[in-house]
């Protein structure tokens, strides 16, 4: 199962012989250990007496097992993690195969890998007598549903769902990015109940955030000069160009659809409204779309699209290039 998953079931069984960590989060991985030791010590990791770690990559199958089979003086229960395991397991899997059929009762053994094998012998063993958590990063709509969870189950906070997607715009993808910046969120906010988008431009990102709004901003207001002049500043921060068309991703992609929805005959502010777009903006989209006429409007879409095809590998231009293109034909400068 995935992590988030094995997250929200609370009343699940306490695991019991191997537990593998599996994949390239290392966020996940990381908070997985302290769900184990919360589950086991009813402690955080950085509280549990009946913690030990061993690096994967100096240390021997005979230290761990002694470990693992060791009664302690100050815990009845024992978790023993092994970080980095991948050449570990690699090295010793037969031993791990032997121990998995017939694991201490009193310990749990937690394998921290990047890449897990399910073919093999060690893995068919485990399907039966342990556990094994999917830590692979999170995309889309999982991405912003864990991070609402999140924001709800951590801090009691609402996360509303455009701030989580704008979150996911100007951060990333890094679960562990994300968990840092909804911290400083529910710190900002605080006694307010609900996180906004408005809360995410004012705080996430520092002055690339606020450089980004200010040339998406500049588009939207027929100033090509200043939008091209705010991209060079980023692109010289050595902001990714994939990025940075992230966060127009986000505004005009709304105003796209808010423009469909006009085509079939809704009021234009309504169809904005719906789709999305901060209601203190509304007037200035309104005007943009008037300033660049429908034909056109209804073509961003197809800019967007162009432009993220050509910044992976799609186009022979360079990518400021590219991005400079998108801002003229999006401000209306050019065709």
């Amino acid at each position: 199962m995935h992590a988030t998953e094995f997250a929200r079931k609370t009343d699940a069984p306490k695991p019991t012989g191997i537990v593998i960590l599996h994949g390239g989060e290392l966020h996940l991985r990381n908070s997985m250990v302290n769900t184990l030791c919360q589950r086991l010590f009813g402690s955080a990791a950085s509280e549990s007496i009946g913690l030990t770690k061993f690096p994967g990559k100096s240390t021997d199958f005979k230290t761990v097992r002694d470990e693992l089979l060791m009664v302690s003086m100050f815990s009845s229960e024992k978790i023993v993690v092994v970080e980095q395991a991948d050449d570990f397991v690699t090295q010793f899997r037969p031993q791990l195969e032997n121990y998995a059929e017939s694991p201490s009762k009193r310990s749990l053994l937690v394998l921290d890998l990047k890449t897990w094998r399910k073919n093999t012998k060690l893995a068919k063993r485990l399907d039966s007598s342990g556990l094994v958590i999917e830590c692979s990063e999170l995309t889309g709509a999982a991405l912003i549903k864990w991070l609402v969870d999140e924001g709800k189950a951590v801090h009691g906070k609402t996360l509303a769902r455009d701030a989580a997607q704008l979150m996911a715009e100007l951060v990333g993808n890094s679960m562990g990015h994300l968990t840092q910046e909804l911290d400083k969120l529910a710190a900002y906010v605080g006694d307010r109940e609900r996180i906004s988008q408005e809360d995410v431009r004012t705080l996430v990102g520092g002055w690339k955030t606020e450089t980004t709004w200010t040339m998406i901003n500049a588009v939207r207001d027929g100033q090509p000069g200043l939008a091209i002049n705010c991209l060079n500043k980023l692109l010289y921060a050595g902001e990714a160009p994939q990025k940075i068309l992230g966060g127009m991703n986000f505004v005009f992609r709304k105003i796209a659809m808010a423009v469909e929805t006009s085509r079939q005959g809704r009021q234009l502010k309504d169809a904005l409204k719906e789709a999305g777009v901060f209601y203190k903006e509304i007037p200035m989209v309104e005007q943009y779309l008037r300033r660049i006429g429908r034909p056109r409007a209804e073509r961003i879409l197809e800019f967007l699209a162009e432009t993220d095809y050509g910044l992976k590998g799609g186009s022979r231009l360079p990518e400021n290039l590219q991005m400079e293109q998108l801002i003229l034909r999006l401000s209306g400068a050019v065709r």
